[in-house]
């Protein structure tokens, strides 16, 4: 695939919905953004964020300057945003970390809470520094989580029950890796709790975030994540994401 200017990048964003006007409704970034505040673990994504984010209105300003919501807190529905510019300014923060990961040859794993959209940006990735000399790493056979199984495919980390590979934000599956590794990785790329654990856990992680899962951008901030690039995470073909990780690769010195 030809490697897509910045310019070019922001446009594909637009158009494919990955960024600019997205899907997500306005009202559910909004209650998602106010059960954070309220406490609710499902939305902390495997982050301990105490009493430090709870006012809604400070997760709103955070999601407006780190992931381009709209920042007006009278704006209660219809649409919503993502600012591409911040999309690949996020790819960029990306790219140096793994050029790092790539010139130490360190140890990484991937996940992913969404299969079903970004298990190739991941795999991908995976194979670009396994070809720069990292290791990928392999986990361990028969762990189980959330009444399912956490299974690696395509260099990937998901979680799979019933036969099939489940959307999932629980941090249990990455509590499940980072528990029976002797050793834990160097740098973990995901995005819902897997990433959450993994920079709770004091792991480098970094990861993908839509605007209705304010904690990674909350982690960021506070310097718990490395970086939270903001997406829309499940758009209706998954390869338009394609065009998007030829740009993070290039970006980062690694091989398509």
């Amino acid at each position: 695939m030809p490697i897509p200017s910045r310019a070019a990048l922001v446009d594909h964003l637009v158009r494919t919905r990955i960024a600019g006007d997205v899907a997500t409704p306005r009202d559910n970034n909004l209650s998602h953004y106010r059960k954070l505040a309220n406490g609710d673990r499902h939305y902390w994504l495997g982050l301990e964020l105490g009493d430090r984010w709870s006012d809604e209105q400070d997760v709103l300003a955070v999601m407006a300057e780190r992931c381009g919501v709209v920042d007006d807190p009278e704006h209660r529905t219809g649409q919503d945003t993502i600012d591409p510019e911040l999309t690949v300014d996020g790819l960029d923060r990306m790219a140096a970390r793994l050029r790092k990961a790539a010139a130490g040859r360190e140890r990484v794993l991937f996940a992913t809470g969404h299969p079903g959209a970004l298990i190739d940006v991941h795999s991908r990735t995976a194979a670009g520094l396994r070809a720069a000399g990292c290791e990928i790493v392999r986990i361990p056979g028969g762990l189980t989580a959330d009444e399912g199984y956490v299974v690696q495919f395509a260099d990937v980390a998901v979680f799979e029950r019933g036969a099939s590979l489940w959307h999932t934000h629980s941090p249990e599956p990455m509590r499940a890796i980072l528990s029976a590794l002797d050793t834990p990785p160097d740098l973990v790329v995901a995005d819902h709790g897997w990433a959450g654990c993994a920079g709770q856990r004091g792991v480098d992680a970094m990861g993908y975030a839509d605007c209705n899962d304010p904690a990674l951008f909350l982690a960021e901030a506070e310097g718990t994540l490395q970086v939270t690039v903001p997406l829309d995470d499940h758009v209706l073909d998954p390869r338009f994401y394609e065009p998007m990780t030829a740009y993070l690769l290039d970006a980062a010195g690694l091989e398509a």
